[in-house]
């Protein structure tokens, strides 16, 4: 599978259909709204305005088409979702292109604003959604003749899981997955001989990330008995720093529940386990904001940064940044910069954390940590995007894989990037043990299932409080 060709073909169908209605209201405007105002018949012309509109105007759809999150996983789009996301952004486009360019327009009545505006909508709309219907349309019948396909791995290796497969297999319209293997959770339970003889067995689910690797696995499905429940809570957390897509087969409990959501009457009945905790409007939207702030903060705070600098090298010895190694978004490790507040050499016997009184901590590194200035140069891992403003603090795999140990759930956090300041940095400050991580991360795991532009905000001005008071720890 192409993703950047099957983008490509959205971005030139969009940017065609926005030339054709734009080209189409220019003659419309010239032949209905201007004749009709002057009482004779203008002549229709294109001139320098229109051809220059004509790059710009659909230029900005692909744009807005592209921040709504149009162009987001195109391989598994439901028409009726896609078309309703067009008429939102679609709405959002016109009134846009209303208040810079139309609202200057020559008019007969204001009755001719309404009537032009919903002209442009109209053939904006239809066209968009046309070409739209028909790529996602050809998209979704190569997936169903098993043309295009996700590698998937089934997780269950008894009756339920050959169940799934011999349905999934046998389904006249395929849903797209490709199994590759399959493994077993409980060892007890071994591998079924039924299942081995129709699917390769790829060994014990320990190995889950490796094979994932391995089989470049889009997609995960788990089809456990019901007497292999109890690991339902291990299977997902240690997923969750995966990119696949993780789906579960139903008990009827779910069905009841309303828990099961079908995006085709035709594909066998599972749970999407949603990981994605931003939809992709607001990723870009946060991220706008992480780049715009970071950017303010290295200018106009350059002066700081270069008198923290001096006070540093001239007060201790050492480097004046300190740079480690930390586990970010996906579990993918990344360099994080601060300003160096401890000793030179101070973790020389292996990773310690700081507590209240370490010895480790330079005077001036006491007042970087109380005011958290000790983080500023943390705004060049948001701008290279390997961090965000608000988001759980990142630590090291070494002190991970001891949280890991009691609570296991901590994986989720690595679902988005982590972040200067957070919730749980916050309420806590700088943790001096594992213990006291596990509690921040109790309120790091709220963010995540509240996360939104308002909260990041409050966030930011409980931490510039922080700052000021120097209630730091």
């Amino acid at each position: 599978m192409n993703r950047r060709r099957e983008i490509s073909k959205y971005v030139i169908a969009d940017f065609l259909c926005a030339a054709i209605t734009w080209a189409a209201f220019w003659i419309f405007r010239k032949q209905y709204i201007e004749s009709e105002k002057f009482g004779i018949q203008v002549a229709l012309t294109f001139d320098t305005r229109f051809y220059i509109a004509l790059v710009i105007i659909p230029s900005f759809w692909v744009l807005l088409y592209f921040l709504s999150g149009l162009y987001a996983n195109v391989y598994r789009k439901s028409r009726i979702a896609e078309i309703k996301q067009i008429f939102i952004t679609t709405v959002i486009g016109v009134v846009i292109l209303f208040f810079t360019l139309l609202l200057k327009n020559v008019i007969i009545t204001y009755k001719s604003y309404y009537f032009s505006t919903s002209v442009l909508f109209s053939i904006q709309f239809v066209l968009t959604s046309f070409a739209h219907i028909l790529l996602t349309t050809s998209t979704n019948r190569k997936i169903h003749k098993r043309d295009i396909g996700f590698n998937t791995i089934l997780i269950g290796s008894n009756a339920r899981a050959v169940q799934l497969f011999d349905d999934m297999e046998n389904q006249k319209a395929s849903s797209g997955n490709r199994f590759v293997g399959f493994v077993h959770v409980d060892s007890s339970n071994g591998a079924s001989s039924e299942l081995s003889a129709k699917l390769k067995h790829l060994g014990e689910f320990e190995n889950i990330h490796d094979l994932i690797i391995r089989e470049k696995a889009e997609e995960v499905i788990i089809a456990i008995e019901s007497s292999e429940h109890k690991y339902i809570e291990t299977i997902i957390n240690k997923l969750s720093d995966t990119e696949t897509v993780i789906k579960i087969i139903p008990d009827m409990y779910d069905i009841l529940t309303g828990s099961v959501k079908f995006s085709s009457i035709l594909d066998a009945p599972l749970i999407v386990v949603s990981k994605d905790i931003l939809e992709p409007k607001q990723i870009i939207l946060k991220r706008a904001f992480d780049i715009t702030v970071s950017l303010f903060c290295l200018v106009i705070l350059s002066p700081v940064y270069l008198i923290i600098s001096i006070i540093i090298k001239l007060t201790s010895k050492g480097p004046v940044f300190y740079s480690q190694e930390r586990i970010g978004l996906h579990g993918n490790p990344f360099t994080i910069y601060k300003f160096r507040s401890m000793t030179d050499g101070a973790e020389k016997n292996g990773p310690a954390l700081s507590s209240k009184d370490d010895n480790r901590i330079t005077k001036v590194g006491k007042f970087l940590r109380k005011t958290r200035l000790d983080e500023l140069p943390q705004f060049l891992n948001v701008l290279i995007g390997t961090m965000s403003i608000v988001g759980p603090r990142p630590e090291r795999r070494f002190f991970i894989e001891q949280i890991v140990q009691k609570a296991p759930q901590y994986t989720h956090l690595q679902k988005i990037k982590p972040g200067i300041t957070s919730w749980g940095q916050v309420k806590y400050g700088y943790a001096e043990n594992v213990d006291q991580m596990i509690r921040r991360m109790k309120y790091d795991l709220l963010y995540l299932e509240n996360i939104s532009f308002l909260l990041d905000m409050r966030i930011l001005i409980y931490t510039v409080l922080i700052v000021i008071q120097g209630r730091g720890k």
